[in-house]
């Protein structure tokens, strides 16, 4: 259970003593936990509606997993709506939709981070047809040769309420992890989203409950084992 509000979005970068931080590397350890029945080299984190934080967990996700020393790939196959690179702070001019709309190479789209063993694949141009572009096939194709080459691959997507391209890259995926904002959300509208996943066989690995407020009780917790943001 995470609370960024107002926070930095890297945080993993910026402060990693801090309990969010801490946070983050929970979710890597508990998905490493659950491999115990086969490796998961393909992540999806995606939500029920925009604004719940999903880029801003797999984006201190992907920068956990470098601190640990995995070579990782980040991509965003947000295509209607992306922003990681807003966060790394990187070019946008070509990326994922140039890649599968046969307009560069794959050599092309993958970018190094200014953090070790991180790289990053952007959404690129938000094309006119984004959910024919995630179902040509092409992005598993790319996955599986990526998967030579990275320990893990991150993948952000758009909402799973929203569109079908969530659905379509997490039925790629060998898990996806459901970003919920506390309070926000419906129940059953966070109940109709894993009913989606659940019609493409995609896997829920976990839910992350986003900005949910801490109490006395559980920040003790924290300060006890040294974790203060």
């Amino acid at each position: 259970m995470l609370r960024s509000a107002n926070k930095p979005k890297l945080i993993m970068q910026t402060n990693r003593r801090s309990r969010i931080s801490e946070g983050y590397r929970n979710i890597r350890t508990n998905i490493q936990f659950s491999e115990w029945n086969g490796r998961r080299h393909v992540l999806a984190v995606t939500s029920t509606q925009a604004g719940e934080g999903k880029t801003t967990t797999i984006s201190n996700l992907a920068v956990a997993y470098a601190h640990e020393g995995k070579r990782v790939l980040l991509i965003d196959a947000d295509l209607r709506n992306p922003s990681l690179q807003d966060i790394f702070q990187s070019s946008n001019k070509t990326g994922l939709s140039n890649l599968l709309a046969n307009q560069c190479s794959h050599a092309e789209v993958v970018r190094k981070t200014e953090i070790d063993h991180l790289s990053l694949i952007t959404a690129g141009p938000i094309p006119p047809n984004p959910t024919e572009l995630l179902s040509s096939g092409k992005l598993r194709e790319y996955l599986e040769i990526w998967k030579g080459s990275y320990d893990i691959i991150l993948i952000d997507t758009s909402p799973v309420m929203a569109v079908a391209d969530g659905l379509i890259v997490s039925s790629m995926s060998d898990g996806v992890i459901l970003v919920i904002q506390s309070g926000k959300v419906k129940r059953e509208h966070i109940l109709k989203s894993k009913e989606r996943l659940g019609h493409v066989q995609a896997q829920i690995i976990g839910v992350v409950l986003n900005n949910k407020k801490i109490n006395k009780a559980e920040a003790r917790h924290y300060n006890y084992y040294g974790l203060r943001s």
